[in-house]
C-alpha cells in the first residue's frame, strides 16, 4: 500500500529540512506523497515539486494558516491549493507581517519575565522563513534560557503561557474562504487542541471540509472519537506527522501515514 504524509514543514516556516533534504527523506521512508504546509506560506511550494519531479513522489501544495477565534488560535491547512494564486500571495503577506509584529509583542512579554531576547536572534533564525514561535524557542535554547524547544514553549510561549500573545489577523471564515478562494480544501489541524469540539461543527458551517484525525499527539480513543465526529459531520479526513525537522526531533517524517486512498478522496473535494 502507498502512504503520504499531510502534515510536513520546511525552512519556509519553522522547519528545519530544506526541500532538497525533505524529498530525500521521504524517497527513504518511501512516501508515495508529502503535503508541505508550512504555517501562513506558500514559499516552498514550487521548489519542493521541481525537485520531485521525475521521481515517485508526489508534492502536494498546501499552507497551514492561522486564525483566531474567542481568544483561541486556530489551525486551518489547505491541501491541492493554487499556490501561485495572486490573491492568495497577497493576503499572506499581511499575515506574515503580523507574525513579525507578534515576535516583538512575545519578546517584550519575555523581558518583562526577566529574558531579554535580541530580535535579531530570532530572525536570523527564521532567515527568509514566516517567522513564528518555534523561532522564539529555537533562540531560548541556544540562549540557554531553557534546554529544549518543548520546554520554551511549556515554560514561556505556549498557548497558556506567561509569554504567548495571540494577535492573529484571520477569523477561522476568513482562512477556510482564503483556501477556497484559491481552489484548495480546508481541513482542521490538531482538533484536540482546541477543547471544544462543538466548534468543529460551527467551522463545518464556515466551509470546513475535513478533520486531521491521524495526528502523533491524538491517542488511539481520540482518533475514534474524531472519525465518528468525522463520519457525522461529513467531513474528510487527513492525517500527518507535524514535521518540523530538528526543531521536533521526536517526530520523524512519515511518523503518521495516511493511505493514498484518503489522498484521492482530498483531490477530488478540491474545488
Amino acid at each position: 500500500m502507498n502512504y503520504a504524509d499531510l502534515h510536513v514543514h520546511s525552512l519556509a516556516s519553522d522547519g528545519t529540512f530544506t526541500c532538497a533534504q525533505l524529498v530525500k527523506e521521504s524517497i527513504k521512508r518511501k512516501l508515495s506523497a508529502i503535503a508541505i504546509v508550512d504555517h501562513d506560506t506558500v514559499a516552498a511550494v514550487g521548489e519542493a515539486t521541481a525537485l520531485a519531479e521525475g521521481l515517485d513522489l508526489e508534492i502536494i501544495p498546501g499552507i497551514e494558516l492561522t486564525a483566531q477565534y474567542e481568544n483561541q488560535e486556530i489551525h486551518i491547512l489547505g491541501y491541492f491549493l493554487d499556490y501561485q494564486n495572486n490573491l492568495l500571495l497577497q493576503k499572506l503577506k499581511l499575515v506574515q507581517q503580523s507574525r513579525i509584529e507578534r515576535v516583538y509583542q512575545i519578546l517584550i512579554n519575555l523581558e518583562g519575565l526577566g529574558i531579554k531576547l535580541d530580535p535579531e536572534a530570532v530572525f536570523k533564525i527564521s532567515g527568509t522563513g514566516t517567522v513564528g514561535r518555534m523561532h522564539i524557542a529555537r533562540a531560548l535554547v541556544e540562549k540557554g534560557c531553557v534546554g529544549t524547544t518543548a520546554e520554551a514553549f511549556r515554560k514561556y510561549i505556549g498557548d497558556k503561557s506567561p509569554a504567548y500573545v495571540l494577535g492573529f489577523r484571520l477569523s477561522p471564515q476568513e482562512a477556510i474562504q482564503i483556501i477556497n478562494d484559491a481552489g484548495g480544501v480546508a481541513v482542521l489541524a490538531h482538533p484536540y487542541i482546541l477543547r471544544n469540539d462543538e466548534l468543529i461543527a460551527e467551522f463545518a458551517g464556515m466551509g470546513l471540509k475535513g478533520i486531521e484525525v491521524y495526528y502523533p499527539e491524538h491517542s488511539q480513543s481520540m482518533v475514534n472519537f474524531y472519525l465518528d465526529l468525522a463520519k457525522k459531520l461529513n467531513l474528510l479526513v487527513t492525517g500527518g506527522s507535524d514535521f518540523h525537522g530538528s526543531a521536533k526531533p521526536d517526530i520523524k517524517l512519515g511518523i503518521i501515514k495516511v493511505p493514498m486512498e484518503l489522498v484521492e478522496v482530498l483531490r477530488r473535494a478540491k474545488k
